[in-house]
């Protein structure tokens, strides 16, 4: 299976090439679900998707990834002991240094649809900054992550936390060069990465 076989979707949560080309960043978007919209978006921002239905597309994905990069001999930098764990019977080795790695390999908290980015704070990043981490980002999500603005991500991460707020909340949202600049606070001083993202369906 090629590694962009599901780039934009997979069964019935399929989005076609037609749709991500028409539609404009400025057309209203009506009633499109939210899956749909934030597909749309993250492929403008210049994401790679892949929408899985299993856990083992998502490792055939992931070793898609690898393998189409030459990756096989650079170790994955991540925080995240439980997603190192979810993921050692992979070919993947880890690392908690960043100077060892051009891949970060992390979860994140939502994505979000109204822009196509992915929020992430401490839990994900610790206390780094964007700038600090490689330029080459794979995220590990699922569906049940998805929501429809940033606002309401911000509001289930205090619902989930209550009154301890984890720290460094922001969005990955450019996923190429850009000259653009960006009015977003949350993006604010953010560099632009290659992100693949790693979809999988739990709804």
């Amino acid at each position: 299976m090629g590694l962009f076989d599901k780039l934009f979707g997979g069964g019935k949560k399929k989005v076609t090439k037609e749709t991500v080309e028409t539609r404009g960043v400025h057309m209203p978007d009506l009633n499109i679900p939210v899956d749909e919209k934030f597909t749309i978006y993250f492929k403008k921002n210049g994401g790679k998707f892949i929408y899985c239905d299993s856990f083992q597309e998502i490792s055939e994905a992931l070793n898609n990834i690898v393998q189409e990069n030459n990756w096989d001999n650079h170790p994955f930098f991540a925080m995240n002991p439980m997603l190192q764990e979810r993921f050692a019977k992979e070919n993947i080795k880890f690392t908690n240094n960043t100077n060892e790695s051009e891949v970060f390999f992390t979860t994140c908290e939502h994505l979000i649809a109204q822009n196509g980015s992915i929020l992430v704070c401490s839990n994900q990043l610790m206390e780094k900054k964007l700038h600090e981490l490689p330029g080459n980002i794979i995220v590990f999500a699922t569906t049940s992550q998805l929501v429809e603005s940033i606002g309401e991500g911000l509001k289930k991460i205090k619902k989930k936390h209550g009154h301890s707020i984890p720290a460094n909340i922001t969005t990955l949202k450019h996923f190429r060069a850009t000259n653009e600049n960006s009015d977003d606070f949350l993006t604010y001083g953010s560099s632009s990465k290659n992100l693949y993202l790693l979809l999988l369906e739990d709804l």
